[in-house]
């Protein structure tokens, strides 16, 4: 597939003194749909405690890595950071188990297209969000609207109407920084849950240990005279394998012009993703609390459509304006923060 970047699309805009991408990310950062991020779950909840990472944290720490990645590369860091503060706008509560339940609540309904975070990423910034009188959306430039859109595999989405399809060519591979925040997303959840995972107790570094990438750091951290049972190991840990595979993808790009990991790295890392699977994300723990998150959704949903005057008054007046209800509901749902989520079930299922 066609690989480009699209950073010569630069426009002036003669009322404004930031260049487009940098305003981008401006009106991303000030938008609500940002800020509920800081009450959205990444793996462990948040009410859990202060130390772990939230959907915010996490973007903000995805934003980081994409523009050290695209410094290195030549390429734009406004675009890059744009594209990652907005990648995950779209995440329901209760993070990827909240997705997938209202994806099934949906599609058991009759509605064929369910819900995608990503694609719901790509409408809270061109259709959700309200922030001008004559249209919706936070009117960003096509190239950051593309690479929210497409900045994840596979780019070509079952349910994307034709004319999305044309507008945004989804028959071509993204633009260069749009790859660049797929992969920062991964570099950042992978090292962040195994710090989260070992500060919780539920994973142990010996359980990892297996892993070729695991065992260099391991070695690497030795050699500053730093013992495993040190406190600050977990953080040699946690800097030396961003840095591991921030260096590895901009060496490969320099390289052979990919954004992409070198063979080696990309072989060691899906082992390494297959043991988190295994050992933290399928914990009995994170699937109990993550069982809690689906019965919230699921009994918020039927409390939405059986009685319309539960939800706010603007989209009751959407619904009675013709749009469809389940999805009215599914789209308020998903914006709501896992605290407002498990607050409003209390008051509507336990008093």
């Amino acid at each position: 597939m066609k690989q480009y970047s699209p950073t010569h699309r630069f426009y002036s805009f003669k009322d404004d003194f930031r260049e487009p991408f940098a305003r981008d990310r401006d009106r991303i950062i000030h938008c609500s749909s940002f800020r509920r991020l800081e009450y959205k779950t990444q793996v462990f909840l948040n009410i859990e405690g202060d130390y772990f990472r939230t959907r915010l944290t996490h973007s903000i720490e995805v934003s980081q890595i994409a523009r050290a990645i695209a410094k290195h590369c030549d390429l734009c860091e406004d675009l890059a950071e744009a594209i990652a503060l907005a990648h995950d706008l779209g995440h329901s509560p209760f993070g990827h188990s909240g997705g997938d339940e209202l994806d099934r609540i949906l599609k058991e309904s009759g509605f064929k297209n369910g819900f995608e975070h990503n694609f719901q990423s790509f409408r809270v910034i061109s259709e959700l969000e309200k922030r001008y009188k004559d249209f919706n959306g936070l009117n960003l430039t096509f190239a950051t609207l593309e690479g929210v859109l497409k900045h994840s595999t596979p780019y070509k989405k079952p349910f994307f109407s034709k004319n999305l399809n044309d507008a945004f060519s989804i028959e071509l591979s993204p633009m260069l920084e749009a790859m660049v925040v797929d992969l920062s997303d991964e570099i950042a959840y992978i090292s962040h849950d195994i710090d989260d995972g070992i500060k919780h107790k539920l994973i142990e570094f010996e359980m990892l240990e297996e892993n070729e990438i695991v065992r260099l750091l391991f070695e690497n951290i030795a050699k500053e005279g730093i013992d495993r049972r040190d406190k600050i190991f977990k953080y040699r840990f946690v800097s030396s394998l961003i840095c591991l595979l921030i260096e590895d993808v901009i060496k490969n790009y320099k390289t052979n012009k990919e954004i992409k990991y070198s063979p080696n790295i990309a072989n060691s890392l899906s082992k390494l993703k297959q043991l988190l699977f295994k050992n933290l994300y399928r914990h009995e723990e994170i699937k109990r609390k993550m069982s809690f998150g689906k019965l919230c959704i699921r009994s918020l949903f039927d409390d939405f459509m059986n009685d319309r005057g539960l939800l706010p008054r603007e989209l009751k007046d959407k619904i009675d304006a013709g749009f469809k209800h389940h999805r009215i509901v599914s789209d308020y749902i998903a914006s709501m923060t896992d605290r407002f989520a498990i607050k409003l079930y209390k008051e509507l299922h336990i008093g």
